[in-house]
């Protein structure tokens, strides 16, 4: 069952405005999660702060750190690596989870966005949230037309080490703000 709920055309999360989240203070089922990243074996520091994030994550929801090795075929052409990678992430998508694609072109959402985000997928009957984190060259056909949406962290474009740790750190933000938390200003 693919869950439809949001895709780049249909839905707009617009920037932060100051509204906040439309799901604060309000109950939102606690969906596990799980983070898929491409690449290869993180350093000690990155793995560590990783950690620490889904240690504090572990009190709003279940999370998963899953990772898929970086041109898992040894492709010497681009082109065959993308594909390597996208068939090993899609044998991991399970059919009803809500997928949410890291992307340098996808939409661009505060915290309170993401937030909202979380919120949708939680009452609108998905039965986790995915959200990948391609390679060094980016994600597959397969998967961009098969997540639900696709985000941005930054205008900035992040190696998948550093885009793992904002992610974290916007993935507890966007708890903290769910649940009235005073972590977010």
């Amino acid at each position: 069952m693919a869950i439809s709920l949001i895709a780049t055309s249909k839905t707009h999360y617009p920037n932060s405005t100051g509204k906040g989240c439309k799901y604060a203070g309000h109950s939102v089922k606690a969906l596990p999660i799980r983070i898929l990243t491409v690449g290869k074996k993180r350093s000690p520091g990155v793995q560590l702060i990783v950690d620490d994030y889904i240690d504090k994550l572990k009190y709003y929801c279940r999370v998963e750190d899953v990772r898929v090795k970086s041109n898992p075929k040894n492709a010497r052409d681009v082109i065959a690596q993308i594909e390597h990678e996208d068939m090993a992430v899609m044998d991991l998508i399970r059919s009803n989870e809500w997928v949410v694609m890291l992307d340098e072109h996808g939409l661009d959402v505060g915290s309170e966005q993401m937030a909202s985000l979380i919120g949708d997928a939680s009452n609108k009957g998905a039965s986790s949230l995915l959200f990948c984190i391609g390679g060094p060259y980016g994600h597959g056909r397969q998967l961009r037309e098969r997540a639900n949406v696709s985000i941005k962290l930054s205008s900035l474009v992040f190696n998948h080490e550093i885009a793992l740790v904002v992610f974290c750190e916007q993935l507890y933000r966007a708890w903290t703000i769910l649940k009235g938390q005073k972590y977010h200003h």
